[in-house]
């Protein structure tokens, strides 16, 4: 592009910020506006001065997740780091900092990791996952049934799955509120990320001394037992993977499902009418609304064009997730979700698929489906136009989700 009156090229649009008060909305429309202003891959600025690459095609992120040799995940190759951009304390470094982790790992290494943590998360008795998040369910709708009201992020769809990841990894429930804390100031990637962070490996350190010691029939457990001879070191960051990947997605999940039931009132009817099931409910919230909106990062192992981008080696690429499901080239023509329709890239793709993503469906499947039963006449106590979302990159997160409902007695 050229400015013709000067006779020189314009200079190119500032990227767009990705963080701050701009991410508690309608974040559908910033994506849109990027995808409209630069194609399928846009400049963004993670927080003042630290650039990347926000991947809003559909085509384009499966490229990104499939192309271990160009695209990688060691954010130690991380150019805006290793040249001084990402100050030492930067929010944004629990997150996308190195750990000895499968998210950082590529190859045989990464295959060894993700062997791991799948053959642990396989170990888990589906029958008894279902029953305990049945249990906490009702356990949770039971303290607020007779009041008439509740808030459901934090009276419900926070405490749930953390109570649940909790459990699987061998913590004892006291310790769930102080984990929720922390998980949402990791991931909201603000002035609490730090102090979050600490607080998850204080805790999950003490944790594996304790299994290292007394091993048990917990996740914790089979980490450090198995075949692929993972240290204790690589256990801990791996539990807080589990921790964090495993809850607040899956919290987010069940709020932002609960929010179109509460807000679509064809959606719903159709939901507890039971011509629609809740399986549908939770994959049209996949492709529409999903609990991960942005996932951090690939790192260009190369300079290489991607969308018609130039991208230069150690560039971040951050995988917009929300973005892509929404891109028109797979759209169907009539906007409408086919039930069954499972070919969202909400868990990501290629060999860093989520490997939690069936442990996930059912917390969130089971913690909807108690609901709806529960409190069949659940309603908004504000006006959709009022909620509000988390200020985080990463997430989609309701900061509240109020309701009112008529009191029940507790579960018979």
């Amino acid at each position: 592009m050229t400015d013709t009156a000067a006779g020189r090229p314009a200079p190119a649009a500032a990227p767009a910020a990705l963080y701050g008060q701009v991410l508690t909305g309608d974040t559908g429309e910033l994506y849109e506006r990027l995808r409209a202003e630069h194609g399928p891959v846009a400049p963004v600025e993670l927080e003042p001065g630290v650039p990347a690459w926000l991947v809003l095609g559909y085509r384009e992120l499966l490229e990104v997740t499939r192309n271990e040799e160009c695209f990688s995940h060691d954010s130690r190759r991380w150019r805006a780091l290793n040249e001084g951009l990402v100050r030492p304390d930067s929010p944004l470094l629990p997150m996308m900092g190195y750990r000895p982790t499968l998210l950082f790992a590529d190859g045989a290494e990464h295959r060894r990791l993700s062997r791991a943590v799948g053959d642990g998360l396989m170990r888990l008795d589906q029958h008894q996952l279902r029953r305990s998040v049945a249990q906490l369910a009702n356990m949770l709708l039971d303290a607020v049934a007779g009041d008439g009201q509740a808030e459901l992020v934090g009276d419900y769809a926070m405490r749930l799955p953390l109570w649940v990841a909790s459990r699987m990894v061998g913590l004892s429930d006291q310790l769930a509120p102080r984990l929720a804390a922390a998980v949402n100031g990791l991931v909201d990637s603000g002035e609490q990320a730090r102090a979050a962070n600490r607080t998850l490996q204080e805790t999950l350190t003490e944790l594996v001394r304790q299994k290292t010691a007394a091993p048990g029939e917990d996740l914790t457990s089979w980490l450090l037992a198995h075949p692929a001879g993972l240290s204790a070191e690589e256990v801990l960051h791996h539990l807080i993977v589990v921790i964090v990947a495993g809850n607040g997605p899956a919290a987010n999940w069940i709020a932002n499902t609960v929010r179109l039931l509460l807000t679509d009132t064809r959606f719903r009817s159709h939901v507890t009418g039971g011509r629609l099931t809740v399986d549908a409910a939770l994959d049209e919230v996949l492709w529409r609304d999903p609990p991960t909106q942005n996932f951090p990062g690939r790192y260009a192992t190369r300079n290489v064009r991607l969308g018609d981008q130039d991208i230069r080696a150690g560039d971040a690429l951050i995988l917009g997730l929300a973005a892509a499901n929404r891109d028109p080239a797979v759209q169907p023509p009539d906007g409408r979700i086919v039930p069954g329709n499972r070919s969202h890239l909400a868990f990501s793709a290629g060999p860093h698929t989520c490997p939690a993503r069936d442990p996930a469906r059912l917390i969130a499947h089971t913690a909807v489906d108690t609901l709806v039963h529960r409190l069949p006449d659940l309603r908004l106590a504000v006006p959709p136009e009022a909620l509000t979302y988390r200020p985080s990159p990463w997430a989609r997160a309701l900061t509240a989700l109020p309701v009112r409902f008529s009191p029940t007695r507790g579960a018979s």
